[in-house]
């Protein structure tokens, strides 16, 4: 048996694959007081649907949000920073950037919080940007400092010196001298975290580091008692925000590197769904209960970057390129200073959750106006999980239409539209401002609430299909499952490509590639069965940021020439020209070691025969321009090759799909359900 477990805002979703191929899944309301309380309570339960033992758990795979919860919210460690003498100031200087050009009040987009300046300490040392020493490390700068700082309170260290990246040894011998005056005290060095040049953006994310430290250690050390209390011997694996997954044991010595870990599940769920139906462009759309995350996946591969962003603050770990709103079926209406009607971000989360949750909420949300509409069944929404209060919905909604003017029904339907344009805008942004035209992709819906507004969304966009996987309210747990062990690992070597010492540069590979195997080796994975990839950011010269172009290693100069041409290329695909007689340089390079696991087969759950009138589980009046008839289907009786015309509604455990009048579904040979327009 293989678990995976996905915490939301509002839902802790969980799926169990057994090796027959049998998919078990629920959803329990998520526990945001102790998240380990709703995993503990979702891990019983989804034993019990599948009729396991804890014994027969053999790989238990989680994607977390207390990362970034520790991040919006403030409560990470108490954190100070170590740093070359004379640059104290670095992480508040940031890089003069506003998010808001013409607010002339706005405050600094820096994350001081992470350590405030009696908590930057400078210390005595330098070195230039070969790495030779020119002020020795004064040891005795680094004890007081430590004493100091304990002294305070404080229970985590970030270190950053300049040029630690070209010459490690220094934050090396800080790291040894912290241990042996406070052993206690949580260590991050920038060497480590992020061995790459650009100052801020260094310390910024070895800060992030150090401040979530200690609160991840602690989440991921509960989560192995929490399995083990339920007799689940397997040690956790944990999703990072790149798509891949590593052990429980080296996720805490990177807590950084799970910011994304939730949303990247989702695509690469979405990934596996698109691939049984031979679908490798699409859009993924991950709505749950608090927030909308899309992403793009091209030719099979999901979109990556190097830097993302908490808010305002930069985060350079490499990441799945996935944009997030607060727009979920959670999100609250409500009206603004002009009297225009506004939906999210603020959500109603777990608790209270929405009015018609029934447990004291009182504000219309996504979900409420849905209820109006019709499309949600109350007696068995979430699997009957908890019955749905029709009554609270619509007096929360009808409260919105009395401060528009308008009643009930045009209130709920404006909620829609209102969150449905945010979306659109969403996927814009993700797709025509990178070069890429939407309605060259398909949809791919998941999420609690995505397959609600799947159609809609498809058809303002242009986009000709929507694709809804077996079960999409849990896809995202599903995604852990399909996921493979990956590690990455970078090094800055700047050179220009028609005078680099291919020496120097294939040595850095095979250092990137002896630590990419010896992470893979703290893992199990067998030697034999680990694959690498290498990259290389370039840029031409002067230019000041970089584009990842794969290379082959080791270097030669044939290969240097292929490599340059490709960069061209690259260039010109992204900012429409390039300039082939311009001077490059390589300034970065990368490796990336995966191991992937045993793909997971899922036999499924759509039946090979049977009638669509088998399905047919009755009839209720929904809204579309006006109420009309809509035909009811359970999707677990819905044979392969069924055809559903609109407007239909199709009901399963885990979610609720819309068919609108125009587009007709089918369910292909792999499970899914396909929905295009009519013509």
């Amino acid at each position: 048996m293989q678990i995976g477990l996905d915490i939301g805002g509002t839902f802790t979703d969980i799926v169990a694959l057994d090796r027959d191929g049998r998919l078990a899944l629920t959803k329990v309301p998520s526990t945001p007081k102790d998240l380990l309380e709703g995993i503990g309570a979702a891990t019983r339960r989804i034993l019990g649907i599948a009729g396991a033992k804890p014994g027969d758990v053999e790989r238990f795979i989680h994607g977390t949000t207390v990362a970034t919860n520790a991040i919006l919210e403030q409560k990470g460690a108490v954190t100070a920073v170590l740093t070359t003498a004379g640059f104290e100031d670095v992480l508040e200087l940031g890089r003069m950037k506003r998010s808001r050009m013409y607010d002339l009040a706005m405050d600094p987009e820096t994350p001081t919080f992470l350590a405030p300046r009696r908590r930057r300490v400078g210390v005595r040392e330098r070195r230039d940007a070969k790495g030779r020493v020119l002020v020795p490390l004064h040891e005795d700068d680094v004890r007081e400092s430590v004493l100091a700082l304990r002294a305070q309170g404080v229970s985590a260290i970030a270190v950053c010196y300049l040029f630690s990246f070209v010459n490690p040894v220094h934050e090396q011998r800080t790291r040894e001298i912290v241990a042996a005056l406070a052993p206690e005290i949580s260590v991050s060095l920038s060497s480590e975290v992020d061995p790459t040049f650009r100052e801020y953006e260094r310390l910024c994310v070895t800060a992030f580091d150090a401040y979530l430290g200690p609160v991840v250690k602690r989440y991921l050390a509960g989560l192995a008692d929490t399995l083990r209390v339920l007799g689940v011997g397997a040690p956790p694996l944990i999703m990072r925000s790149r798509g891949g997954i590593v052990s429980a044991a080296l996720a805490a010595r990177q807590p950084v590197t799970l910011f994304l870990s939730g949303p990247a599940g989702g695509v690469i769920g979405a990934r596996f769904a698109a691939e049984c139906s031979g679908v490798r462009d699409f859009v993924s759309l991950d709505m749950g209960g608090t927030s909308n995350d899309v992403g793009v996946v091209r030719d099979g591969a999901p979109l990556l970057v190097g830097e993302g962003s908490i808010g305002p603050y930069p985060v350079r770990t490499p990441m799945v390129d996935v944009n997030t709103i607060g727009a979920g079926g959670g999100s609250i209406a409500w009206i603004d200073a002009a009297g225009g009607l506004r939906v999210g971000p603020r959500s109603a989360g777990a608790e209270p959750g929405p009015a018609c949750y029934g447990r004291g909420g009182d504000e219309a949300t996504v979900t409420d106006a849905s209820v109006v509409l019709g499309y949600l069944n109350p007696a068995r929404f979430a699997g009957g999980v908890m019955a749905l209060d029709v009554a609270a919905a619509e007096r929360a909604v009808a409260a919105i239409g009395q401060r528009l003017g308008v009643d009930r029904v045009a209130a709920a339907a404006g909620i829609h539209r209102v969150v449905n344009a945010r979306i659109a805008d969403q996927i814009r942004l993700v797709t025509i401002k990178r070069g890429y035209d939407p309605r060259q992709f398909s949809l791919v819906v998941l999420g609690g609430a995505g397959p609600v507004h799947g159609a809609a969304l498809a058809a303002e966009m242009g986009m000709a299909e929507v694709l809804v996987p077996e079960a999409p309210g849990v896809l995202a747990a599903f995604g852990l499952l399909a996921a493979a062990i990956e590690h990455h690992h970078a090094r800055t070597l700047q050179t220009r490509t028609d005078v680099a010492d291919l020496g120097d540069v294939n040595a850095c590979l095979a250092d990137l590639d002896g630590a990419g195997r010896a992470r893979m080796r703290e893992e199990g994975a067998p030697a034999r069965e680990v694959r690498v990839a290498y990259a290389a950011d370039m840029r031409y010269v002067g230019q000041a940021y970089e584009l990842e172009v794969p290379i082959a290693a080791p270097l030669t100069r044939e290969r240097v020439a292929e490599i340059v041409a490709a960069f061209h290329a690259t260039h010109e695909r992204i900012y429409g020209y390039a300039r082939p007689q311009q001077l490059v340089e390589f300034v970065n390079f990368r490796a990336v070691h995966t191991y992937p696991l045993p793909r997971p087969v899922v036999r499924p759950a759509a039946r090979a025969s049977g009638t669509l009138g088998d399905a047919r589980i009755g009839e209720r009046r929904a809204y579309f321009g006006g109420y009309v008839p809509t035909m009811l289907y359970e999707r677990a009786r819905l044979p392969l090759g069924a055809r559903l015309a609109g407007p239909a509604v199709v009901e399963q455990d885990d979610t609720t799909t819309v068919i609108p009048p125009g587009m007709t579904a089918l369910v292909d040979d792999a499970g899914n359900l396909r929905l295009r327009r009519d013509g």
